[in-house]
């Protein structure tokens, strides 16, 4: 397990969302990132990262229209922690379970999800 203070876990998670592809960002509307220190409630221990909301791919013409609370990516640090052992690793995980929840606010699936980082052959930070 590799400890880490909170607001430097933040800002890993900041450097990780400025490092996503820019057609990603680009499309990126309503979503809030947060950090939870555990997963606790929603689904248990080995859970890294969750979205909860209306992928993007399931939104119509009245999505909008009225005020929407905005979706949220969950980033489990505990979880995240415990299971690298560098910064670097810490690092790599962080981007790597924001990228996959990203990946279902697109509206992206798990095959899909692997086949897009593949594609767009995304490396470990530096």
């Amino acid at each position: 397990m590799f400890a880490c203070e909170n607001e430097k876990f933040d800002a890993y998670v900041v450097e990780a969302y400025n490092k996503l592809p820019k057609p990603f960002l680009k499309k990126i509307d309503n979503v809030e990132v947060v950090v939870e220190e555990l997963s606790d409630g929603f689904g248990g221990s080995g859970l890294l990262g969750l979205y909860s909301g209306v992928p993007l791919s399931h939104r119509n013409t009245a999505y909008g229209m009225f005020p929407i609370p905005p979706d949220i990516i969950r980033l489990f640090k505990y979880n995240i922690c415990r299971i690298v052992n560098s910064e670097f690793e810490l690092k790599s995980k962080i981007f790597e379970v924001l990228y996959h929840e990203i990946g279902h606010y697109f509206g992206m699936n798990e095959e899909q999800i692997r086949k897009s980082m593949q594609e767009f052959k995304l490396e470990m930070f530096e």
